[in-house]
């Protein structure tokens, strides 16, 4: 079956960075749109970003742009968010979807498969 596995969530301070990673098994890695997404307390779950097979074509959120970077491994079936310039409003469980399609989008419902999430917090 489809697993998605995210790791590298952490405790940090406003300004730092982390990387996030998504290893994806059970699926063909390339036919799916790879997305994040995050869920803060008290809050719906939040379009973060999405790439295409190819890495190239993505999509971010207003909130994000400029300071994260989604990017995928095909060869190895794994997708990572480099988060940068870190703000305490990131702090939220960050979760990783994969979408069987070409055409990105942002909605939560038209995403197939979802990990369990991974928490980051930052710290101001």
């Amino acid at each position: 079956q489809v697993q998605l596995v995210e790791t590298g969530g952490g405790l940090v301070q406003a300004g730092d960075s982390l990387r996030l990673s998504c290893a994806a098994s059970g699926l063909t890695f390339s036919e799916y749109i790879m997305g994040w997404f995050r869920q803060a307390p008290g809050k719906d779950r939040e379009f973060v970003a999405a790439a295409r097979w190819n890495g190239v074509n993505t999509l971010y959120a207003e909130s994000v742009k400029g300071r994260f970077t989604i990017s995928r491994d095909n060869a190895n079936n794994t997708v990572y968010l480099q988060m940068d310039s870190l703000k305490p409003e990131d702090t939220a469980v960050y979760f990783c979807a994969a979408r069987r399609s070409t055409v990105i989008v942002m909605e939560t419902t038209l995403y197939d498969y979802w990990g369990q999430g991974t928490q980051v917090t930052v710290s101001s």
